[in-house]
């Protein structure tokens, strides 16, 4: 895998882990 690939999927996850967290924890946002 390219360093573009693994930066791709680290923000990918990254914001699906944001949306994941904002549908729990509506609250916080």
């Amino acid at each position: 895998m390219t360093v573009e690939n693994v930066a791709g999927l680290v923000v990918a996850v990254a914001l699906l882990g944001c949306l994941v967290l904002a549908l729990i924890f509506p609250e916080r946002f």
